[in-house]
């Protein structure tokens, strides 16, 4: 983090260092991790205060976010941080494509009106291995998901949040830029963050210097050369649609896949965000059958709406995922089967210990029409497991794990009477 190295970082090596070492990104996201140590910032890695803190070098960046093979899977990543702060007031999460104006190229928004980040908060989030969640009923508790999934879906990602203390609110821009990195030739992950407090005598926000004002400038005129926004006014700008608290997260620099063409595909539904499959969709199967083809359980694959709509297995009423403009409907996939019927499942762990697990085991109502079979595994209300078989039985199982560890004595008890 920038306020961890602000006695020591010298400012030159972070914008001097473009022209030691340029290293412009591959814009394929798994040829992108070869990042090229030898040539890093001298001035940069010899500021560095051991002492202190843990060096992460920016090579890890990538390499942990390869842990998503799927563009979708990140995406749902950042749909939970949303979903898990409706306990602090949010109705909603946006999805949705916004053009980056430095260049007009798509960026990916994904905007919620939760609880926001403090300043310690926000910090936090952008840190590894952090997490302040500790409810039985949270999804995310390793601190780790926004790095992957941010990382996963472009090269750079910026953060604003706004939070309402006790005290008075705050609003924080952090800045996570693999571009920033490499280009700058760092050794070790460098997040500029800046933050702002509510003056209620003047009615405005002003920086919060904790570390005086060459420390804020220094975050500053980082977050202006390597954010899509080129000054301090545009920064703020982003606050003006998160209203009292929410968080707002533009991913930028969006990945293309191993053809060139852009990973995401904003184009072929106005209302819904697509993986880039090109031509050869549907070609793998020799498949016609319309009601094949346009069955979920083929297309959550290509369809973010498909997909996020299956992604809970109970959404609250007060809560909304909204897609491109357009709400997205939960569909509940037990409603989809015929002949259905709940299991209580019983494992046996150490011969003593018992847990229970619910099953419901149907047929699917397009059967004999679509051949599919599978099975789907939801832990704490999400989806963590999609398997949809294409064969000559119709037979569904959605799986309820109330602990994780049981899924493979599960499943295989589950599957060979069944198949």
């Amino acid at each position: 983090m920038s306020d961890q190295d602000s006695t020591s970082m010298d400012e030159s090596s972070l914008f001097s260092a473009t022209v030691v070492c340029p290293a412009p990104v591959c814009r394929q996201f798994w040829k992108a991790g070869n990042y090229d140590i030898g040539h890093g910032s001298k001035a940069t890695s010899q500021s560095i205060d051991v002492k202190n803190h843990l060096c992460v070098h920016p090579m890890f960046l990538h390499s942990n976010a390869t842990s998503h093979k799927w563009a979708f899977g990140a995406i749902a990543e950042l749909l939970d941080n949303a979903f898990d702060e409706i306990q602090n007031g949010a109705t909603f999460v946006v999805i949705d494509k916004i053009p980056n104006p430095r260049d007009g190229n798509p960026a990916l928004l994904i905007q919620d009106d939760g609880g926001g980040m403090d300043p310690e908060a926000i910090r936090h989030c952008m840190s590894f291995g952090f997490s302040a969640k500790k409810s039985k009923t949270s999804i995310g508790q390793y601190g780790n998901g926004f790095k992957t999934s941010t990382m996963r879906l472009g090269a750079d990602v910026i953060v604003f949040s706004r939070h309402l203390k006790e005290r008075s609110p705050t609003q924080s821009i952090g800045l996570l830029s693999y571009t920033f990195l490499r280009q700058t030739g760092c050794n070790k992950i460098v997040v500029p963050v800046v933050d702002y407090e509510f003056n209620a005598s003047t009615g405005k926000y002003g920086p919060i210097l904790p570390h005086g004002k060459k420390h804020f400038s220094l975050n500053l005129s980082m977050l202006l050369q390597w954010s899509p926004y080129s000054t301090e006014d545009e920064l703020l700008l982003q606050f003006d649609d998160i209203g009292q608290h929410g968080t707002k997260i533009v991913i930028y620099n969006l990945w293309l896949n191993d053809e060139g063409h852009m990973e995401l595909d904003f184009d072929s539904d106005v209302e819904d965000i697509c993986i880039n499959r090109g031509p050869k969709l549907f070609q793998k199967g020799k498949h016609v059958n319309p009601i094949y083809d346009q069955h979920m359980a083929n297309l959550y694959h290509y369809s973010l709406r498909i997909y996020s709509s299956i992604l809970y297995l109970r959404i609250p009423q007060c809560f909304r995922i909204i897609l491109r403009g357009r709400v997205v409907e939960h569909h509940n996939i037990a409603n989809d089967l015929k002949f259905w019927e709940i299991i209580l499942y019983r494992p046996h762990i150490g011969g003593n210990v018992e847990v229970p697990v619910l099953t419901t085991i149907g047929f699917l109502k397009d059967a004999p029409h679509v051949n599919i079979h599978g099975f789907n595994v939801y832990h704490r209300n999400r989806l963590i497991l999609v398997s949809f078989l294409f064969r000559n039985t119709q037979t569904v199982i959605i799986i309820k794990i109330v602990n994780p560890l049981l899924f493979l004595p599960c499943l295989r008890y589950l599957i060979s009477p069944v198949f």
